[in-house]
């Protein structure tokens, strides 16, 4: 991870001693110092970062003021001499507060809870993802592209070098010319599971099974045996 960092007080030693803090963090990258909010103003609009370290007792504009127009996907750290702002600070949600004289140590402290936070962030942002690209697929059939909810799918039907895609509430199941091991790749085992060489069915559509057999409506799908044990190990986890 790489954090793209500026820094804003407006006093040049305190400024000199962030920077050189940042300078030997490598997680962090340098990408502004500035003395003053109002200076900041007209940069990080166009130039955003993902962690601000903001002094709270500035001139004109101070940094609990500077902080409500930041970016929100800036998250900061206050700096400053005074104690009495550690409360004002939190209700800006910042990431931290350091009292100055700041040390190395407390300096990374905040980093990582910093970095703590921006990890969460991306794994939150990678499960939505992932979450949408599993809500559909496309397949090739009758020369067009069709899209396919995949929880509209009932089970998936192998005819030698093509497939029938059963959908819920159609009548004529979605032919394509696919392979049905390379349908099962594009599948997320999470959600299907073949019970059958020709067969493959979503686990959240089993309702039935009778016989080793497990039944759509009028359509029942033979289990076999390679693929019994699988079934059986689902079904075994819902059991009450």
């Amino acid at each position: 991870m790489n954090l793209r960092c500026a820094i804003i007080d407006d006093e040049p030693l305190a400024l000199g001693l962030l920077e050189s803090y940042v300078k030997k963090t490598p997680v962090l990258t340098l990408c502004g110092t500035y003395s003053s909010a109002i200076q900041a103003m007209k940069s990080l609009p166009e130039h955003p970062v993902d962690l601000l370290f903001l002094d709270i007792q500035m001139p004109d504009l101070n940094g609990l003021e500077f902080s409500r127009m930041v970016s929100d996907t800036t998250r900061i750290i206050f700096t400053t001499a005074f104690n009495q702002y550690a409360i004002d600070g939190y209700r800006v949600n910042a990431l931290d507060y350091l009292l100055k004289p700041i040390s190395y140590a407390d300096f990374m402290e905040a980093v990582n809870k910093a970095i703590h936070w921006f990890e969460l962030q991306q794994k939150a942002e990678s499960a939505f993802s992932s979450a949408q690209a599993e809500k559909y697929i496309y397949v090739k059939s009758d020369y067009k592209l069709i899209q396919i909810e995949l929880s509209k799918i009932l089970y998936i039907e192998g005819l030698k070098d093509y497939i029938k895609i059963h959908v819920e509430g159609t009548d004529k199941p979605i032919l394509s010319l696919i392979s049905m091991r390379a349908m099962e790749e594009k599948l997320p085992a999470s959600q299907f599971i073949r019970v059958h060489r020709s067969f493959i069915v979503q686990k959240q559509k089993i309702k039935i099974i009778d016989k080793g057999r497990i039944v759509f409506g009028k359509d029942y799908i033979p289990i076999s045996d390679s693929y019994k044990q699988e079934l059986q190990n689902y079904v075994n986890e819902h059991i009450v």
